[in-house]
C-alpha cells in the first residue's frame, strides 16, 4: 500500500530539491534518512521531514512495519513563483524569480 506525505509551498527552487530526492529514490527508509542526515544541502532537512511524516502516516494510520518502508517514489513539483524587483542603473528595474517547491515523498512496504 502506498502512503505519501507532502510538504507544499516550502521556499526552496525545485530544482535544487530534485538534487536531494534522487539520493533517497528507491532506498529503504533507514538507509534514506542516514542519508539525508549527511548531506549538506538545505533541502534535505525539509526533505528529511517530508519522509519522516510519510513513515508516521504509514506506521500510524495504516499499521505497516516501519523496518519494511521504502521510498518508493519522490517528486518536486513547481510550487507559487514570488515576483520581487530589484533597481537598477538609470531608473530600471529587473525582476527576481522566488521560486517554491511542492514536495512528495511516496512509501511502500516491502
Amino acid at each position: 500500500m502506498e502512503v505519501k506525505a507532502t510538504a507544499k509551498t516550502v521556499r526552496i527552487a525545485p530544482r535544487k530539491v530534485r538534487l536531494v530526492l534522487d539520493l533517497i529514490r528507491g532506498k529503504d527508509v533507514k538507509e534514506a534518512s542516514a542519508i539525508l542526515q549527511f548531506t549538506p544541502n538545505h533541502a534535505a532537512e525539509t526533505v528529511s521531514k517530508v519522509l519522516k511524516s510519510a513513515v508516521a502516516n504509514a506506521t500510524n494510520n495504516h499499521q505497516l512495519n516501519e523496518e519494511k518502508l521504502f521510498v518508493k517514489a519522490c517528486y518536486a513539483n513547481e510550487g507559487i513563483t514570488m515576483k520581487r524587483f530589484m533597481p537598477r542603473a538609470k531608473g530600471n528595474a529587473s525582476q527576481i524569480l522566488k521560486r517554491t517547491s511542492h514536495i512528495t515523498v511516496v512509501v511502500e512496504e516491502r
